[in-house]
C-alpha cells in the first residue's frame, strides 16, 4: 500500500513538467514531506473547463483531497480507507471501476514511505523487559531524481447538506493505484537493509513513465481492455529506497530533514 508520501516541488514546476494549461494559483500548497491520508495533494488531470465556450479536455492541475469518496457514498466518513486502490482489480470495484474509465490522474511526489515488517515485528530483550523495536521507514523515490508521477484516480461527490453555492458543496478526491513491489535488487547488502522493494512491503504506488503520461490522462481513452494495459509496472530498476529518520512516523512531524538517507537503520529498530 502506499500511506504516506512526500511532495515539496513548486507548483510553477509540476505545471511547466506535466504541460499544465489550467492552474488557479488560489490552490497553492505548500510543500509537504508527510503527506497523509485526507490531507490535500496536486492532482494532474484532463477535462473540459467549466463554463467553458471550448468543450475540450483541458489539462489541469488541481488540489484534490487523498482519500476516494465515491459519488454515490451518503457521506465521505469513509475516504480516509480509500486511499489506494489495486491494479489487479480497479475494473471490477464499484468505487474505482467508473472513474478508472473516464477519470484518471497523476499524483506527483518526490517519493513515498514504507515502514519494514517481518523482523522489524520480533521483540527485543532490554534490560531484563521484553520490547517492541520501532519500524524502520524507508524512503523509496525514482533512482534518477526525477518526479514520481503515481497513477491515480479522482472523483466528485456532493455534500448534500450543503447549498450549491457553498464553497465546499463538492468534494474532489483522489486515490492512489498501487502495484506490486519490485523484486529485483537495491543493490545494498543484506546488513545495509533490504534487498528489494518487495523486501519492504508487498505493494507499490504505479508509477507512470513520461512516454505514458498522454495516454493516461486522455479521457477519450475509455476501452477497459486498453486500459487494463497502462497498468503494467513499469521497467525495474528505476527506484532507489533508503532508510530515513522514524520521525516520519508521526504525522505531526515535517520537513525536508525526513527525506534525509541515514547511513544506517536507527537504533532500536530492526530489518
Amino acid at each position: 500500500m502506499c500511506g504516506r508520501y512526500a511532495a515539496s516541488r513548486r507548483p510553477e514546476d509540476l505545471a511547466g513538467l506535466f504541460e499544465v494549461e489550467k492552474w488557479d494559483p488560489e490552490e497553492t500548497l505548500a510543500p509537504d514531506w508527510n503527506v497523509a491520508p485526507t490531507k490535500d495533494v496536486y492532482g494532474i488531470l484532463e477535462r473540459p473547463v467549466k463554463d467553458a465556450p471550448d468543450p475540450r479536455p483541458v489539462r489541469q492541475m488541481r488540489a484534490l483531497k487523498w482519500g476516494l469518496v465515491p459519488s454515490w457514498a451518503k457521506s465521505p466518513e469513509g475516504g480516509a480507507r480509500m486511499i489506494n486502490a489495486r491494479a489487479e482489480t480497479i475494473h471490477e470495484k464499484p468505487s474505482f471501476r467508473k472513474p478508472f474509465v473516464s477519470r484518471r490522474c497523476i499524483l506527483p511526489a518526490d517519493g513515498y514511505y514504507e515502514w519494514v515488517t517481518g523482523a522489524g515485528e520480533r521483540e527485543l530483550e532490554v534490560e531484563g523487559r521484553k520490547k517492541r523495536p520501532r519500524k524502520q521507514p524507508y524512503f523509496v523515490t525514482p533512482a534518477d531524481g526525477s518526479v514520481f508521477a503515481m497513477a491515480g484516480l479522482y472523483e466528485f461527490w456532493r455534500d448534500r447538506t450543503l447549498p450549491d453555492d457553498h464553497p465546499r458543496a463538492w468534494w474532489v478526491t483522489c486515490s492512489v493505484i498501487t502495484t506490486e513491489a519490485e523484486k529485483g535488487p537495491l543493490g545494498v547488502s543484506p546488513e545495509e537493509g533490504p534487498r528489494s522493494l518487495s523486501d519492504i512491503h508487498p505493494r507499490m504506488p504505479l508509477m507512470l513513465t513520461p512516454d505514458r503520461w498522454d495516454t493516461w490522462l486522455d479521457p477519450s481513452k475509455t476501452d477497459l481492455d486498453e486500459l487494463r494495459t497502462m497498468l503494467e509496472p513499469p521497467p525495474e530498476g528505476l527506484m532507489r529506497a533508503y532508510a530515513v529518520t522514524t520521525a516520519v512516523s508521526n504525522v505531526r512531524n515535517n520537513g525536508p530533514e525526513l527525506v534525509e538517507e541515514l547511513a544506517a537503520p536507527e537504533e532500536g529498530t530492526l530489518f
